[in-house]
């Protein structure tokens, strides 16, 4: 019984990075190709790839197609190697033995890609069967489909062409599995072509939109036109037809007057002592339906319909074949391009020109050395080895070594990507491509692991992940992915990420983008703890208050707050006191208006406060005292408010809590400055207590590791608070200092403290 094997055409394409490209070609070995023929034939006798196609003959064209590009025996020989590996049980260890690690290498990761690409068509046709039977059955009901497009066809082959672009980016270190890929893909749109079969529009949209512009961009012509015109065939075959049918209509008086020209331009460069080979110039389908619709312009008007390729052998000759030309024909004006002196990007070199003959026929000629023509029809295929491109050049430059030719090739596959994907980067980013296991490509940084999988794919999914399938067997959620493998991530209902993924010496997350959602978690976890510690709070002192019934959302637009949720968090955060909230609920107590001249007096500097370290402006006698709610030291910035009884409290400026006493009452604010600094009873420098709140991962030995960075400092810890919940301390730890910038210097050094996530002054 027949079995449908995945074709080497349905290949993903070949491995990753480019940059690595081989620098020769496989190792040859005497009789290789017709040692492989004889290795694969009893595997692959009777067998079929899932196109319907024999095996053994699709792989026997193959081999004749690389054959026709330049392609060594040896180069042929992996051809079969692929097919037959997937017959047996240890193909690496079996063809390396037979013949070679390279040619093993070679095969099976062609096999691979192989598998890959048949197992993401599969998917991508059940996506593309549901869609229409859902169309179907909203059509028989009467109604129109909702979330389906007009073509969802077309769609669902854009969006699988997209994912072929980006496993080609992914799996091309080796070009010689790009020639494999091309060569394949042609025999398959042959095949269909031969048994007047469909491939199918995504199979067609692949190769016309991303395998022809790959050849292009390699400059293999002979690959590449042949591949547009049958992909055009069989996505719009009346068009097709249409144009065929224009170019047989007058087939005969057309070639009888291109070969009249042929022999008489042939006999006069004989004539003219100019050696060269005058030819007629294939005509292909689908470039004349892209220029007539690029131009807008009628069959008739089409110039290449009639063309004929000169062939001479050195390029001055080229030019002296384009002067005899436009002396005896009449040039059309703005046709003639000269890709010589500015070669194409992908290296094609000739002269184009278009004339009309006395009858006003136009017609194209093409002019070019041996060596462009060889260039132009099987580009960088004619340098397998990369060492000829060393004397020959490659995309208009000579390559002086064999590691320019290879980088000259590398940047036609750049400038291809760039094609297709309209950006300039990518190609030589490290980045890996995976499968989920519906074969959609997702993809990752190179050395990206399972975590970062489930969070590239839904950032819940990464918040549950608790284990991870590798091609089907369990693995750490630490492990390294690789190129092309199927990842499946096993989830929980509940729960989050670990704080062990974000410890970088364990290797859970690579991907900058999944370490920020990991954050983020954590952040709203400690933010809602913040919220709920602060509501506690707030409800605690409303009832002390006996003001339970005032609203929560009432109350925070009272402190000129945006909502409740903002007002907890300061309160959770130690950033609004609960004595700002009580002075807010307490009715104020009437009092007699100071005497204006008390505020206006003029600053006496020299004055002090009774402690010796505030200077109240315009105001002498005052008795101050410094706020417990933002502790303030110099040289802060600070301010001052007159209370009622207990004299001026100073602030500093950035104080929360201040900030709500100037909105309340702003007739109370005074102007306050730091002033010296000896404490007035013997000269001793004066200190100050400030709090420093820090957030943590709590472990044991934290609260001695930052002690001892206050030690080393040399401050003084007169007080620490500190509480834990679920994993994350915070504490406050307050310490005395001579100066604010002492504090500073400390927090820096707190804050590299193994565990630490934030530190600030309260």
């Amino acid at each position: 019984m027949k079995r449908a094997n995945p074709s080497l055409d349905d290949a993903a394409p070949a491995t990753a990075a480019i940059v690595a490209a081989t620098a020769a070609g496989l190792p040859q070995q005497a009789n290789a190709l017709a040692r492989a023929r004889a290795f694969a034939e009893p595997l692959l006798e009777g067998e079929c790839l899932d196109t319907g196609e024999n095996t053994w003959t699709h792989a026997e064209a193959v081999a004749r197609i690389l054959a026709d590009i330049g392609g060594s025996e040896a180069m042929q020989s992996v051809v079969y190697l692929v097919y037959a590996c997937q017959h047996l049980n240890r193909p690496q260890e079996v063809i390396a033995k037979a013949f070679g690690e390279q040619h093993a290498a070679l095969a099976l990761e062609t096999t691979k890609l192989v598998q890959l690409q048949r197992q993401a068509r599969l998917k991508a046709a059940e996506k593309l069967a549901r869609k229409q039977e859902e169309r179907m059955a909203a059509q028989d009901a009467g109604q129109p489909a909702p979330g389906l497009s007009k073509a969802p066809v077309s769609e669902l082959a854009a969006s699988q062409t997209e994912n072929v672009r980006k496993m080609l980016l992914a799996f091309s270190r080796d070009l010689r599995v790009v020639m494999l890929r091309l060569a394949s893909r042609l025999q398959t749109l042959r095949y269909f072509a031969s048994i007047k079969g469909d491939p199918g529009e995504l199979l067609a949209s692949e190769s016309l939109h991303v395998f022809a512009p790959l050849a292009n961009r390699l400059g293999i012509w002979q690959i590449k036109w042949e591949m547009e015109d049958l992909a055009f065939r069989f996505l719009e075959p009346q068009t097709y037809k249409n144009v065929a049918k224009l170019l047989d209509e007058k087939r005969a008086e057309r070639e009888a007057h291109v070969e009249q020209v042929r022999e008489d331009l042939q006999r006069a460069l004989l004539a003219q002592g100019i050696a060269a080979m005058v030819q007629g110039r294939p005509k292909h389908i689908y470039s004349i339906v892209k220029k007539m619709r690029g131009k807008a312009l009628d069959f008739e008007q089409v110039f290449d319909i009639r063309a004929l390729r000169v062939i001479v052998l050195e390029t001055a000759d080229c030019y002296a074949v384009l002067s005899f030309v436009h002396e005896h024909f009449t040039p059309v004006a703005d046709e003639f391009d000269d890709y010589i002196a500015k070669p194409k990007p992908n290296g094609y070199q000739s002269l184009h020109t278009v004339v009309r003959d006395a009858q006003g026929r136009a017609f194209e000629i093409q002019i070019r050395t041996q060596a462009m023509h060889d260039h132009a029809e099987h580009g960088v295929a004619a340098h397998w080895a990369y060492k000829e491109a060393g004397a020959k050049g490659y995309s208009g430059v000579t390559a002086n070594s064999e590691y320019d030719a290879k980088i000259a090739v590398l940047r036609q596959l750049l400038a291809w990507e760039r094609d297709l994907s309209g950006t300039a980067q990518g190609l030589f980013d490290d980045r890996i491509y995976v499968l989920t296991p519906n074969a959609a490509i997702v993809e990752l940084p190179q050395g990206a692991t399972p975590v970062d999988f489930a969070y590239t794919v839904h950032t819940d999914l990464g918040h549950h992940c608790r284990g991870a399938k590798v091609d089907g067997a369990m693995v750490p959620l630490n492990t390294a992915l690789q190129n092309g493998q199927t990842v499946e991530i096993v989830s929980v209902k509940d729960g989050g990420p670990s704080r062990d993924w974000l410890n970088p010496e364990l290797g859970y997350l690579v991907s900058h983008r999944a370490k920020s959602k990991v954050r983020a978690w954590f952040n709203a976890q400690a933010l809602a703890e913040t919220i709920a510690r602060g509501r506690e709070a707030v409800e605690k002192l409303l009832q002390r208050e006996g003001r339970t019934a005032l609203k929560f959302e009432d109350l925070a637009i009272e402190m000129g707050l945006g909502s409740a949720d903002e007002l907890f968090e300061l309160v959770g955060k130690d950033e609004l006191s609960l004595r700002s909230i009580e002075t807010q609920l307490r009715p104020p107590e009437p009092e007699a208006a100071p005497e204006p001249s008390s505020w206006v007096r003029k600053p006496r500097r020299g004055q002090q406060s009774p402690k010796g370290d505030v200077l109240v402006v315009g105001v002498g006698s005052l008795m101050t005292q410094l706020a417990k709610c933002c502790r303030p030291a110099p040289p802060d910035e600070i301010r001052g408010f007159v209370t009622r009884g207990k004299g001026v409290s100073i602030h500093r400026a950035d104080c929360t809590d201040f900030a709500h006493l100037v909105r309340k009452s702003p007739d109370r604010v005074i102007e306050v400055d730091w002033t010296g600094r000896d404490d007035a009873r013997g000269g001793a420098q004066a200190v100050y207590p400030v709090d420093v709140a820090i957030e943590a991962v709590d472990r044991q030995g934290l609260l001695r590791d930052i002690s001892d960075v206050f030690a080393r400092e040399k401050m003084n810890v007169i007080g620490v608070q500190t509480q834990s919940v679920r994993g994350v301390a915070w504490m406050t730890f307050t310490i005395e200092v001579a100066d604010a910038r002492q504090v500073a210097r400390a927090m820096a050094v707190v804050g590299d403290v193994n565990g630490v996530r934030m530190v600030r002054r309260k």
